[in-house]
């Protein structure tokens, strides 16, 4: 867990007990949507599609130099249509990294590298709702405080205070 602010545990309540997770570019603003959250949505958005764009103006110029060194219509098709299966495959894992943690399988850096236009887009299109995320760490924080409360409560009081017929139960 990263460093919480004193404004952040009074956001909290309790400084004995979990506290939220940040993420990439919000740190913890996510949790009560304030510090500039909504610009910050508003701004990743903006320069996760620019990114994009920019992307998709380099694949262009790569392209044109299959173009230029008249390599053949069947290395086009080829590079297109793995340029296209890689993207696609690239957004999908982005995706999904949103709503759940990320599966101990292969390393598929190499492909979120080649479809890296997916993952932009992915990223931009969450950011419209939400901060990328958000959904999946709102969900175990709220987990995490409930079971913080319920441990608590079930330790509240003094042991040597309970009445005489609780403490015979609990030795039989």
């Amino acid at each position: 867990m990263a460093h919480v602010s004193e404004a952040q545990q009074q956001h909290s309540g309790d400084e004995d007990g979990p506290r939220p997770e940040p993420i990439r570019f919000f740190g913890t603003t996510w949790v009560h949507h304030d510090g500039g959250y909504r610009w910050r949505r508003v701004g990743l958005a903006i320069g996760s599609l620019a990114a994009a764009a920019a992307g998709a103006f380099l694949v262009r110029f790569a392209y044109q130099g299959f173009d230029t060194a008249d390599v053949g219509g069947f290395v086009k098709i080829l590079f297109i249509a793995a340029f296209a299966v890689c993207t696609a495959l690239a957004f999908r894992q982005t995706w999904d990294g949103f709503n759940r943690r990320p599966e101990a399988k292969g390393d598929n850096r190499g492909l979120l590298l080649i479809g890296f236009i997916g993952s932009l887009v992915a990223y931009f299109l969450r950011c419209l709702r939400e901060a990328p995320g958000e959904k999946l760490r709102r969900a175990e924080y709220e987990q995490a405080r409930e079971a913080h409360q319920r441990r608590r409560t079930a330790r509240t009081g003094n042991p040597a205070a309970r009445p005489a017929d609780v403490k015979k139960r609990k030795r039989r």
